[in-house]
């Protein structure tokens, strides 16, 4: 038996293959006159758009700021010294120079004063008389007496500095000078000048 080879063109698949062309021709055809958008429309109907007003909220203002405050800046005293500036050199100005005479040497300090005290006359002092009860009780010593003399020689006060020992010729020496003694006064430079001085009494009985 002889095998016969099946045509590719057979009519079956003719059929198929010019139905799948005319397929996208009329799909082509649709798309170029807009069948496809209306068919799109009944699908789904009319679509219905609406704007929707979105509330605004109301942002409030802020305060305004406060008042600027210039704040002084702090007191600061000034110092308590006075600075020196050296004064500035003029050039131009024309200056006068004189010659100061020098400084005088100071003066010479002078010389010290020579001080003498008071003294006994050349003569000597009278010697006061001895106090009876003194004598009877056989009492002797010496008294030294501090005498202010006077500028003129006269006796203006007496003091006992050291006594004796017995009451009696202390007293007895100490008013026969108040009454009865005259000095050469003491002396600053050629001056006589009241002093003090100092003078002793010996008491001292002398067997007869």
């Amino acid at each position: 038996m002889a095998f016969v080879a099946e045509s590719p063109f057979s009519g079956i698949r003719l059929v198929a293959i010019v139905g799948i062309i005319l397929l996208h021709f009329a799909v082509f055809w649709a798309l170029e006159n807009g069948l496809a958008q209306a068919a799109m429309q009944i699908i789904t109907g009319p679509l219905e758009t609406k704007i929707i007003d979105e509330p605004v909220e109301e942002v409030e203002e802020p305060p305004p700021p406060p008042p600027k405050i210039e704040i002084p800046p702090p007191f600061v005293p000034p110092p308590d010294f006075a600075i020196d500036l050296p004064p500035v050199a003029d050039t131009t100005a024309i200056r006068t120079t004189s010659v100061m005479p020098p400084p005088m040497p100071p003066p010479m300090a002078p010389a010290p004063v020579t001080k003498t005290p008071p003294r006994s006359p050349t003569k000597g002092l009278s010697q006061p008389e001895y106090p009876p009860t003194a004598r009877r009780l056989n009492q002797e010593g010496t008294v030294t007496l501090l005498i202010y003399v006077l500028a003129d020689g006269r006796v203006g006060d007496v003091k006992i500095e050291k006594s004796s020992g017995f009451p009696k010729l202390d007293e007895a020496a100490a008013s026969h000078a108040k009454r009865a003694w005259r000095f050469i006064p003491g002396q600053e430079g050629n001056q006589p000048v009241a002093a003090w001085g100092r003078f002793a009494v010996t008491f001292k009985l002398i067997e007869d």
